[in-house]
């Protein structure tokens, strides 16, 4: 009987995998991933989705903690106890200088730790959808069938064909895309391997992609070719769907966050402090929010046992979770 259920279970588990991988199939390069751009343009940050209004996803805590979505989905399928045994295990090793305790430094090393993690696992399962003949490598043709569709013959006659206008900005992506994959091949034999395809689904994490990405925002958004950014460009066609009070608090960004030097103007690297998000307080912020969840005694470091009692915040598996996955389990026994 034992036996049986393992065997049901690890079914389940396969048929959730294959579900969830045909998801992120469907979802174009550009619908998904750390590549995904906000409104104004400029790269989301990890924490992106971590609130919606006033709602908290609890996800996004998990990621940061384990570096990896898969990890984080299995932490859900845990029980409270396994789950707390896993997460001992792993504020060992965030305790850099063993003292039983996890400060603020080291809470923020850990993460930015999982960000770097996260990125890879991302870059990886990209990369597998996208090798169709599993050479090791991913060539041009490669990321514009699966991403759009077409082959390089279709590739040129939607060059050619300037009579659809409604065209025009899937054209300008594929443009972008072909710009950023040259700046990531490093060896230029026109394919990616492993370690440049990062660079190219996450350029916002590379300096040495940054020249690249300044290059296409100045192109996206320099309308008036002068070389900077002022602040009608900024705000752009956003402009149009926002009252007065967005643009006095977008300006006072403009000028206060963004604008170092005070000219008025965006140029070079305070154009990439806009686009680019930073990690660094994103990490930051982060640890703050799980040192105000945990932190019980109020003494500015975490010890063991205060990550421990807190484990849902940190890891998930909270008892409604389990239970849910069991009652999966148990329905699908039901209709076998």
């Amino acid at each position: 009987m034992a036996k049986h259920t393992l065997h049901l279970v690890l079914l389940y588990g396969a048929l959730v995998s294959i579900s969830l991988a045909a998801t992120t199939h469907k979802h174009g390069h550009h619908a998904t991933g750390s590549k995904e751009r906000l409104e104004d343009g400029s790269y989301a940050p990890r924490d992106a989705h971590h609130m919606e209004g006033d709602e908290h996803h609890s996800e996004f805590d998990h990621e940061a903690i384990l570096g990896s979505v898969k990890e984080a989905e299995e932490f859900d399928t845990l029980s409270p106890e396994e789950s707390k045994r896993r997460l001992a295990q792993l504020v060992l090793k965030m305790d850099l200088n063993s003292d039983g305790f996890i400060d603020r430094h080291e809470l923020k090393a850990w993460i930015l730790r999982s960000f770097k993690s996260l990125l890879e696992e991302e870059a990886t399962d990209r990369f597998e959808d996208l090798d169709l003949n599993q050479d090791d490598a991913v060539s041009w043709d490669e990321y514009y069938m699966e991403t759009y569709g077409m082959d390089s013959e279709d590739e040129e006659s939607q060059k050619m064909d300037v009579s659809d206008p409604s065209k025009e900005e899937e054209r300008k992506l594929m443009a972008d895309d072909k710009e950023m994959f040259e700046a990531a091949d490093n060896n230029k034999d026109g394919k990616l391997d492993p370690s440049e395809f990062v660079l190219f689904i996450s350029p916002e994490e590379f300096p040495q992609m940054f020249s690249v990405v300044l290059k296409q925002t100045m192109r996206n958004k320099d309308t008036n070719k002068d070389g900077k950014i002022d602040f009608q460009e900024y705000v752009a066609e956003q402009s149009r769907d926002h009252d007065k009070e967005w643009l006095i608090t977008e300006k006072d960004r403009f000028d206060n966050d963004f604008d170092k030097d005070g000219d008025g103007y965006l140029n070079g690297n305070e154009v990439l402090s806009w686009i680019l998000p930073s990690n660094d307080e994103v990490a930051e912020d982060e640890a703050s929010h799980l040192f105000a969840s945990s932190d019980e005694d109020h003494d500015d470091r975490l010890s063991y046992q205060e990550i421990i009692d807190k484990y849902d915040v940190f890891v998930g598996s909270e008892a409604t979770d389990y239970g849910d996955h069991l009652h999966n389990i148990h329905h699908f026994e039901d209709e076998l």
